[in-house]
């Protein structure tokens, strides 16, 4: 079968080779998946450069979340282990951690449900308790996590305020649903938040860049909100002042999702079903901007690495790239 392979750390463009290899065989308690899309995640970019927090033993095949199918011909949801990826024909997984593939969504599109949707998801409702009526505010509004958390905050009922990079994907944020968009590189943040919140502030907060964006979260953050710290995509990480959270009074809320998938898996399939629902109802539908064969996996990843994305990459197996 064909898979990519990453032999030495550095720059997904660089380090990842296509190659020839065998299938992979499946260990106790895993299966063998035929791969029909595989989504590309930023964690992708990281496991290439080596700065995960998982690094597998060289060569490895990234690809951490595919829509794939079972030797039975069930159409599924899986997080490939490692190091055995899904940017390849055929990738191995933990049986009891597959999920069905929504019968609403192509393959692409149900390859991109699973890792952004449920950090969305357990983010907005099983840490911060977003009700409906309260202000939302999403850093990176337009990428592959942000444009779940705007679809999720919106099936909520709250009102959404998107912040992004550039008119391109201040474009991409009002058509996912922002009633709000900011855009970073144009205005002030702060200011702008404040402005559309008659300076309340926003209650929830979805901060996975980090750095900058974390400091104006604190600035904007609502009187008892909760900013949820879900990554640091800006490549800085912050240090929070604490005494600014207690003269403030708002909470501040990590999330490692991954976390749930051996803590409390049934809320992860809790989670599915809940999201399966509203994609069945088209509450939500994962933004998938580009489809690409399996040979342009290693530019994929090097875009998404670079954040020059909008929404979700996917590699396809069979249906033509558009």
């Amino acid at each position: 079968m064909q898979a990519w392979q990453v032999h030495e750390n550095g720059e997904p463009g660089e380090v990842l080779r296509l190659a020839d290899v065998a299938r992979p065989v499946p260990g106790d308690g895993q299966v063998l998946l035929r791969v029909r899309a595989a989504n590309i995640n930023f964690p992708d970019a990281l496991l290439c450069r080596g700065q995960y927090q998982v690094r597998p033993p060289l060569p490895f095949t990234p690809g951490v979340e595919i829509c794939g199918e079972t030797e039975d011909g069930r159409r599924v949801i899986a997080n490939p282990a490692l190091p055995h990826g899904g940017f390849a024909e055929y990738a191995v997984a933990d049986a009891a951690a597959l999920l069905p593939a929504p019968d609403a969504l192509d393959d692409a599109e149900a390859a991109a449900l699973h890792i952004g949707y449920q950090t969305g998801w357990f983010g907005l409702h099983r840490r911060a308790g977003l009700e409906a009526g309260e202000t939302l505010l999403v850093h990176a509004a337009a990428g592959g996590v942000g444009s779940a958390v705007v679809q999720l905050g919106k099936a909520a009922g709250a009102t959404v305020i998107g912040v992004v990079g550039g008119p391109a994907k201040a474009a991409v944020a009002r058509e996912l649903g922002c009633d709000v968009v900011i855009d970073r590189r144009a205005e002030d943040v702060v200011a702008a938040v404040k402005e559309a919140t008659g300076g309340r502030g926003a209650d929830v907060v979805y901060d996975p860049v980090g750095g900058e964006a974390y400091t104006q979260s604190a600035k904007v953050v609502a009187f008892e909100g909760r900013i949820i710290v879900v990554g640091f995509a800006g490549g800085t990480i912050p240090s929070p002042a604490l005494n600014h959270a207690l003269v403030k009074n708002y909470s501040i809320m990590g999330l490692h999702w991954g976390l749930y998938n051996t803590k409390n898996p049934k809320l992860v399939q809790h989670c599915h079903e809940q999201l399966t629902e509203l994609a069945a109802r088209g509450a939500i539908k994962p933004l998938v901007s580009e489809r690409v064969p399996l040979s342009g996996a290693a530019a994929a990843v090097q875009k998404v690495a670079d954040g020059l994305t909008t929404g979700r990459i996917a590699v396809v197996m069979e249906e033509a790239a558009a």
